[in-house]
């Protein structure tokens, strides 16, 4: 294999228009790990700066992920592609941010989404930026920010303004292992109901999206020794075979056949229906609800007003689809109704 196919390229990806025919501003690239995703978008934000002089910023989610910047985000790419540049990194208004420099010429910057606030108060530092890079933006810990979405829409709506314009295009590159299906990025922008194994290009209202697989990385990997060990592992699965870590498709289907409906439930301020089917001995969750139905339990605190009562005081319902999901005998629409299911049964 020549080393042109054993690495990640993007040129696809970035050649295609989103689903109204219109230039993307966000390029979502997915894959498994060790497939040289990072490297590529990394490498690309250096050669745009050199040729263009057109700067970048480096988006991680917390402050202190911002630290020591330079060496985390050159020091590969440095060495196989740039042996003869230097790049430094100055932190700038008490840890604010952090400024890039490509042998000492300003290139960049580095910030946080936990600092969104103060950087919306400081947009005008920033209205040099070109493109942003938001590497590992599926947590594998599900160690979001709170309003995390949030954040990043504020923090890009203020780059992306100033030097005349109210706004500019600013593309943000959007780099992750796959982690989970129903991360907040993909539940955003609709694409958890839209993506399955198979899926190779999406295209959506303002983004692009790309799942990768690199054989190459994928047999290096499987003949460590290390891997070996742990073959049978989730994690190695996710690491080397490119399928999703935290998410089991299993039982996304939908029964058929009698049914009646049992009860409604509320989880994050979406309302989700459960049914059993009769003849199957099958629960099924969809986010069809009949809200005519007197049966209506809020699953957290915060959806919890007059028409909902709380989880905790139906426990023998709650008991009852724990027994049937043990059982196996429950059926998703989506991840999403298997993701609220489970919540209500580990309340």
């Amino acid at each position: 294999m020549s080393d042109k196919n054993k690495y990640y390229d993007g040129t696809k990806l970035l050649s295609m228009s989103d689903i109204n025919g219109e230039k993307p501003e966000i390029y979502i690239c997915t894959g498994n790990r060790t497939a040289g995703k990072t490297v590529y978008f990394n490498r690309l934000c250096v050669n745009r700066f050199i040729k263009n002089n057109e700067k970048f910023m480096i988006i991680y989610r917390f402050n202190y992920e911002v630290d020591n910047v330079a060496e985390k985000f050159f020091k590969d790419i440095g060495g196989l592609f740039f042996p003869d540049d230097n790049m430094e990194s100055s932190r700038k208004e008490k840890g604010l941010y952090h400024e890039l420099y490509l042998n000492g010429v300003s290139c960049g910057y580095a910030i946080s989404l936990n600092s969104a606030d103060q950087i919306k108060k400081n947009a005008h530092l920033f209205s040099d930026t070109c493109r942003m890079i938001f590497d590992e933006f599926q947590s594998e810990t599900n160690n979001y920010c709170k309003d995390e979405i949030q954040k990043l829409f504020s923090i890009h709506t203020s780059v992306a303004r100033g030097q005349g314009k109210q706004v500019r295009y600013v593309p943000v590159y959007m780099i992750s292992n796959n982690v989970s299906l129903i991360n907040p990025y993909f539940v955003t922008m609709g694409i958890s109901n839209r993506l399955n194994n198979d899926t190779k290009f999406l295209r959506g209202e303002g983004f692009v999206l790309e799942q990768c697989y690199n054989e190459s990385a994928a047999n290096a990997q499987q003949q460590s020794g290390f891997n070996k060990a742990f073959s049978s592992s989730n994690y190695a699965a996710y690491s080397t075979q490119g399928v999703y870590l935290i998410d089991n498709i299993a039982f996304i289907e939908k029964p058929k056949g009698r049914n009646h409906y049992l009860c409604t439930l509320k989880c994050n301020g979406v309302c989700y229906g459960v049914r059993e089917f009769i003849d199957l001995g099958i629960v099924y969750c969809d986010d069809k609800p009949d809200m005519s139905h007197p049966m209506k339990i809020s699953v957290t605190t915060d959806d919890h007003n007059t028409n909902y009562v709380m989880l905790r005081q139906f426990n023998s319902i709650i008991s009852g689809m724990r027994y049937y999901f043990e059982k196996g005998c429950f059926r998703f629409k989506n991840l999403k109704c298997k993701e609220t299911i489970l919540t209500a049964i580990s309340y």
